[in-house]
């Protein structure tokens, strides 16, 4: 199995597993990873990110395998952005408790 056949295999689910076991040095079960292990899955997780999650989400890899960096202000504005699309979940007025 080549790189490309690896990457288009794993589903989300693997994606986000070996993106936790990457982030916290663990598997989902609490073993530890081996050095070789976190290597080989940090591979992975650049090589996902890159050719199938293809994200614009700052420090992630883009679609040209570069890694996105936003600048402070290009993330403040994306902040004020997401939170003016949210509506809230539920409203009460005071004299409802």
């Amino acid at each position: 199995m080549n790189v490309d056949q690896l990457v288009q295999a794993m589903t989300p689910e693997i994606f986000e597993n070996l993106r936790t076991a990457v982030e916290t040095g663990k598997w989902p079960d609490g073993a530890v990873l081996s050095p070789e292990q976190k290597e080989n899955s940090l591979q992975a997780v650049l090589l996902y990110q890159a050719r199938v999650e293809q994200s614009e989400e700052h420090m992630t890899v883009g679609k040209n395998g570069e890694v996105v960096q936003k600048s402070r202000q290009e993330l403040k504005q994306e902040m004020q952005q997401q939170s003016t699309n949210q509506s809230p979940i539920a409203r009460f007025k005071q004299d409802d408790i």
